[in-house]
Parts: structure tokens; sequence; C-alpha cells
């Protein structure tokens, strides 16, 4: 049985960022994942925002983090290829009760450290938004809110954590945990695996493993969002990720762009007891096409190429849970919620301080000894793909020859996935890692050939 010196539990976007940063020291670091690929829970399913944090809560560690990873993740995304759009965003007031609410959500953005917030009124906010709806009374905007790509962001995390020597264990699902004098040893679904010390990035299991350590913390209540997703030709009907005012109730519905060309409208907010529980609802759908029909009657012309839910993982705290019992050798990375995306590369660094602070020795790799970081595949649609690309096709005509005709996916691609470091072991890991049968056709069209591909690669 092989001894870590560090395991994190839980493939998301978290945990591979934390498996990231502790693999450029010399610890031996795991990821365990309990599905068969990373991103594959919370992270493949969110609205897929990069966060300047200017509403999250003043003085809370979301709010240090948040502002700390939006600056992180946007300088790696830009190292790396992950497609970024800098939107901005426009909040809605609608009423006269959210329009009087403006210079306090601008102040609570101050205290959060941001300053290019800006108070518009109601001519602005059309010439910003023309398309819509009729009674919006003045707005704020924010231009740093961005959009980004929220599936090749753990891929990139996890493809740099193993160059740099980590080992990834997928299938292993923990089912207990025996702590020992010096080591502690997780019982999987994949055989036991022995650690000095462990690390919770587990998302919506977070508060179960919690549990198998004796903590009572925090209780986990999945929050199913659902989103639909317009047809490309909807693209230009939204410039800005366009927010409605933020109430007691919550963020509300938000209609966005999305990095992949299209447009989004969501999410619901429906507490569940059932943490696997993605399904889609007729009830979440007729809340969602009468809240855009305020927000933009326009956009509901358009063709609805696909749905989903996501689950957050909400728990009873306004915060995120982030604690460390050196006695156990354990921290907790837990309730990281939809900032979890942007707030990532700051938690990693996070948890590697904590872990020092708690006599975890971790001297740093030498620059030299570590690997340069991985180019991604461009799943952009702001930016030139490999269809797009003379010079990528004449080096290799596989780039040329298109599979997913929708989503212009080519056979290079699909082949370059099948054969990456952490290769998809079903079609949607397939989905993530290219966008082949994501479009219009959800692929009746291409399905057959992009599925038999899949197969012959196992």
């Amino acid at each position: 049985m092989s001894l870590f010196d560090v395991v994190v539990i839980g493939g998301g976007v978290v945990g591979c960022a934390v498996a990231r940063e502790l693999s450029a020291t010399k610890l031996s670091v795991a990821l365990v994942e309990a599905r068969g690929d990373i991103g594959d829970v919370t992270s493949k399913a969110n609205t897929a925002i990069l966060h300047t944090g200017f509403d999250a809560v003043p003085g809370s560690l979301e709010s240090q983090l948040v502002s700390r990873g939006y600056d992180l993740l946007g300088a790696y995304a830009a190292e790396v290829g992950i497609p970024v759009e800098r939107t901005g965003a426009l909040l809605v007031a609608w009423t006269q009760e959210e329009l009087a609410a403006l210079p306090d959500l601008q102040h609570k953005a101050e205290g959060n450290g941001y300053r290019d917030s800006r108070i518009v009124g109601a001519d602005e906010v059309r010439l910003l938004e023309p398309h819509l709806g009729p009674g919006a009374l003045g707005g704020l905007l924010i231009p740093g809110e961005s959009i980004i790509c929220p599936w090749t962001t753990p891929l990139a995390y996890a493809t740099e954590a193993i160059a740099r020597g980590c080992t990834l264990l997928l299938d292993h699902r923990v089912t207990a945990i025996e702590i020992g004098a010096a080591t502690t040893t997780l019982r999987t679904t994949g055989g036991d695996i022995q650690t000095r010390w462990v690390v919770n990035a587990a998302g919506l299991g977070g508060d179960v493993l919690d549990r198998m350590l004796g903590h009572d913390r925090f209780t986990v209540v999945p929050r199913r969002g659902e989103l639909l997703v317009f047809d490309k030709q909807a693209r230009e009907l939204v410039r800005h990720i366009v927010l409605p005012v933020p109430s007691a109730r919550g963020k509300g519905v938000l209609v966005s762009p999305t990095i992949f060309g299209n447009v989004m409208l969501g999410p619901t907010a429906e507490n569940l007891e059932d943490r696997r529980d993605t399904s889609t609802t007729e009830d979440g759908f007729a809340f969602l096409r009468g809240k855009g029909e305020s927000i933009m009657p326009t956009l509901l012309g358009e063709e609805v190429t696909a749905a989903y839910a996501g689950l957050r993982a909400a728990t009873e705290h306004s915060d995120y849970v982030v604690q460390i019992d050196s006695a156990q050798r354990y921290l907790l990375l837990g309730g990281i919620r939809s900032t979890g995306l942007t707030a990532s590369m700051a938690l990693a660094e996070y948890a590697r301080d904590l872990l020092a602070a708690n006599g975890v020795r971790m001297p740093r790799r030498p620059d030299a000894e570590l690997p340069p970081p991985p180019r991604m595949p461009n799943l952009g649609e702001a930016f030139p793909r490999p269809y797009a690309r003379p010079e990528l096709i004449e080096a290799d005509p596989a780039y040329g020859r298109i599979i997913c005709f929708c989503e212009r996916v080519t056979e290079g691609e699909i082949r370059d996935a099948l054969d990456s470091p952490i290769p998809p072991s079903d079609l949607d890991g397939l989905r993530r890692r290219t966008r082949a049968v994501l479009g219009r056709c959800q692929g009746f069209y291409c399905g057959a050939e992009v599925a038999a591909r899949l197969r012959g690669a196992r």
C-alpha cells in the first residue's frame, strides 16, 4: 500500500487546484475522486463566471479568497489557454426599491476592494443592453465580471498536478477513515490508501467525510440550479452578464453569454435531499421562462438547444467552512459555493499555508524541476479554434476534418482528448474536453461516430 504525505479527497475544481499547488513542493500527493473523471459533479454545471467578488460579505474568508483568486485565475487562464471573455456585468433595477439599493451595493463592492463599479441611469442601461424588457430604472455596472470555461479550469489544474508527480486515483469513493498514530488509512472502493494528512475538498460529500472524522460542523444541502441554454444565434442579444439586484431571497436569475457562444438563462434555486438529483423539471422551465419574459423577452423567441441542472453545496453558514485539525492531520475545505471556481487558486494557496503553519514541511521544488504549465485546447467561441486555423490544418490534416458540425469539433481534437494525460471516461467527459455533441442537434448526427471513437480508445 502506497503512503502519501497528503491525500486530497475530491476531484472538483477546488481539489484539483489544491493538488496542483501541493505538487509544486517535495510532498508526495494523491488526488482521490469517487467518480470516473475529474470535475464531474458541481464543477461541470455552474454559471461559469469569473467573479470580482463585488457582492461578497466584506471581511469574510470568501471575499478575501475570491478577490485573490480572481487575479490568480485570470493570469493562469492567459498562461495555459483557458478561455475568458471580459464581458462585464450589469445589475438591473426594475423597481424603486431595487434602484434605492444600488448605492449600498456599490459601497459593498468598495468594501470588498472593487472600486470600478458605476451606477448608471435608465437611458444608459438601455444603451448597454438594448434588448432588455421594458421598465428598467437603472443599474450598477461591474466592468470586471467575466465569463470563463468551467470545464477546462479543473482539467488544467489536474493535468499540471499529474505532470508534477501527483497520483490521480479515480473511482475511489472513500467509505471509511481510520486515524492512526502517524498515518491515516482511507478505505475506498478502489482499495486502501495510507496518508499522513487528509484534505477534504469533497464538495457535496464534504460533510459526510467530516462526520467520518467525528465532527458535526456543517450540513450540505444540495441546491439544484436549472438553466436553459439558447442557440448561438441568440448571442448578439446579450452583451453583458445581466444580473438582478440581490434580495433576501438570493441572487436570482441571470441572463449571460457563455464562453461557448450561447446564452444562458438561470439558475433556479431549489433545496433537495438527493445529492445526485440533477434532473430538470417542468416547473423549473416554466419559472425560468417567466423570468426570461420580463428580463429579455426577445430571448424567449430563440431556440433552446440544451437544458441542465447542477447541484451547489449550500450550507447553514454564510461563509466558507475552512478549518484545520493538527491532531487529526486533517484540513477541511467545506461549504465552497459557486464562487469556488473563482476562488480555487486562492483556496489552494490558503490550504498550503494552513498546512505549513500546522507542521507540514513542504519545501518548494526549484522552478527548474517543475514541468512547464500545460497548454489547454481552446473551447471558447471568441478565440481561433482548430477548424479555423489553416497553419494547424496544414501541419495536421486531422484538424481540418470536422466530426461535430454544430460545434465545429474536429477529428484532431477528439483524438487529442482521448490521448491526453486525463482521458475522458465517458461521453460526458469527452463533451467537456471538446464540445462534441453539445450543439443544436445534441449529437443526432455525430453522436454515433463520437461514441465509436470513444469506445475504440478504451
